[in-house]
């Protein structure tokens, strides 16, 4: 069975750059990354890997909603300027750049929806939330800074949700790490409390005559919002990507 190592290229580096005692130390940076990426294909023995750096271009989410992931901090200089040697040193170590236009985690949900389909298993690295409503028996995402696969169940405890509702609940009350703005008074706890009542968006959205009054104006009012964050949110699966599988594969 192929199995795909797919490494969230920016969330991995950047954590790692962060961490260096001189931001311009690019020679240390090659090191560490590398490093982590020997350790990743030793520890997850992939048929076939790949590294998904985000592109230069605007997202289609930005277009949509311009104040999405507003206030990020842009990428350091000497990391911008260094990115292209990276890439270098772990395409000699059979890690295999690709290069999205825009956001990688479009890019990275196809792969790995497309390897699924195929019959194959998919281990995303990366410690974006984002990403777990790929989760499958055929999709598992490895966080490489606490060494272990995301505990899905955990995450659902935490949140109050069931896995299939995390789309819904980011529609109802946002995401504020990437600016999803969600409902206007509506808040995770009361999110969850909604979704464990109603079991999704489209159920509520049905029943709110049922509901108090100012809740339910609430969610009368920001439909048009939740729609957005639903979109915003969603990752897409199906891009047209100009890559073979085997041009990805690891050579034992």
């Amino acid at each position: 069975m192929n199995r795909l190592l797919i490494i969230d290229g920016l969330n991995l580096t950047r954590r790692i750059h962060a961490a260096l005692p001189d931001e311009a130390d690019m020679d240390s940076l090659y090191e560490r990354v590398t490093q982590a990426c020997r350790k990743l294909l030793r520890g997850h023995n992939p048929s076939h890997c790949a590294i998904v750096w985000d592109g230069d271009a605007i997202s289609w989410r930005k277009h949509l909603y311009e104040d999405y992931k507003k206030g990020r901090k842009p990428m350091p200089e000497a990391l911008a300027k260094g990115l292209d040697g990276l890439k270098t040193a772990l395409a000699e170590i059979q890690v295999h750049s690709v290069n999205a236009e825009s956001e990688a985690d479009d890019v990275i949900a196809t792969l790995a929806c497309k390897l699924a389909a195929n019959g194959g298993e998919a281990i995303i690295v990366s410690t974006d939330k984002g990403l777990l409503q790929l989760m499958s028996p055929h999709i598992r995402q490895w966080d490489h800074f606490s060494q272990q696969f995301i505990d899905i169940e955990a995450f659902e405890a935490k949140l109050g949700i069931e896995r299939h509702q995390l789309l819904d609940y980011i529609a109802l009350c946002g995401d504020s790490g990437n600016k999803i703005p969600g409902i206007p008074g509506i808040g995770p706890k009361s999110a969850s409390e909604l979704l464990r009542t109603y079991r999704s968006l489209a159920n509520l959205y049905h029943s709110l005559g049922t509901l108090g009054s100012r809740q339910a104006n609430k969610l009368r009012d920001g439909r048009d919002m939740a729609r957005l964050s639903y979109k915003l949110a969603r990752l897409q699966t199906e891009l047209p990507l100009n890559l073979k599988l085997s041009e990805l594969r690891v050579v034992q």
